[in-house]
């Protein structure tokens, strides 16, 4: 019945997209194993030789069918000065991608003027969040055979980590774990070892706006948990949210430039969050005397990362 109810109404198909095909032979199944998601490194190059086909049938139809989204000669010619085309013999020769086409000058554009909008009509962002993927997470390693490794397969990886971003998506906008939000806007980048990060700008309603430095304390912290009565947490910040080993401790480290950290740690003491004169806060820091034993160095608060939860990197836009 329940299947019967859902071929109702549609039309029936002999043939499936090449993104669909793709898709049905990336799936995981329990009972069908595909050998080509264990083929390590080819696997890679079997991922991105699939991409390239969906993103040239993507370009041939933008080519082929220009008429269908093509702009008037007179936007056609401004745009083409926007581009900085002098030369005569060019105009009217461009091939221009639709906006569906993810990446594309008219997609990122599109999005550019989305995001413009929101700030214009709820205000400037009140946090920025950085979520980053973490290939120990026991979503990615319980579904590793023994011979696989996390690098070598970027299909359970981006599942794993879509799954997690959707699930801090509703603490922030159903839960409300920051209280109510206005708007929100995110985007997802890759590093260079193939490990995905997501980038937040949330702006709060303006019953939620964090007015005062003790409200930014209540979010985020910069300081190493009490191993007591947080053992969890103190040990993952410990494992994941200290910066470096630089300074002093590693002057050739890749963050050090000109002899100082570019990213100014070791941050100083401070007793009191507040305000920075460069638009920065400068999170609360105390000296509590308490130093852990971190890369075979004894480290403080000072190279700790403003944190509100053990894989999550905050800071207030002020």
């Amino acid at each position: 019945m329940e299947t019967q109810n859902l071929e109702q109404g549609k039309r029936k198909r002999d043939v499936v997209s090449v993104r669909e095909y793709y898709c049905y032979k990336l799936q995981m199944r329990n009972d069908d194993e595909d050998e080509i998601l264990h083929t390590r490194r080819l696997f890679q190059q079997y991922s991105v030789d699939e991409y390239i086909k969906l993103e040239t049938q993507s370009l041939d139809f933008g080519s082929f069918n220009q008429d269908l989204f093509r702009m008037s000669v007179l936007q056609g010619l401004l745009y083409v000065l926007r581009l900085g085309e002098r030369d005569a013999s060019n105009v009217g020769k461009q091939t221009f991608l639709p906006n569906s086409f993810i990446g594309g000058p008219r997609d990122m554009r599109q999005h550019y003027m989305d995001v413009i909008a929101l700030v214009q009509h709820f205000g400037k962002p009140d946090l920025f969040i950085t979520m980053t993927c973490n290939s120990s997470w026991m979503e990615i390693e319980e579904h590793l055979s023994s011979s696989d490794e996390a690098q070598n397969r970027p299909d359970l990886i981006s599942r794993a980590f879509r799954a997690k971003i959707e699930e801090l998506k509703t603490d922030i906008l159903k839960r409300n774990i920051f209280g109510k939000v206005a708007a929100f806007m995110y985007t997802v980048e890759f590093q260079k070892r193939g490990l995905p990060h997501a980038h937040f700008l949330i702006i709060l309603s303006n019953e939620q706006k964090l007015l005062t430095t003790e409200a930014y304390d209540d979010i985020i912290r910069a300081e190493l948990p009490d191993s007591n009565r947080e053992p969890n947490l103190h040990k993952l910040v410990l494992k994941h949210m200290m910066h470096g080993l630089c300074g002093s401790l590693n002057p050739i480290n890749c963050c050090m430039k000109k002899g100082c950290c570019k990213f100014k740690y070791p941050q100083k003491f401070v007793d009191q969050t507040s305000k920075g004169n460069d638009l920065y806060p400068i999170y609360r820091r105390r000296n509590t005397g308490e130093v852990v034993h971190v890369r075979g160095k004894d480290l403080y608060n000072l190279g700790l990362f403003h944190t509100i939860h053990i894989y999550l990197a905050n800071t207030i836009v002020t």
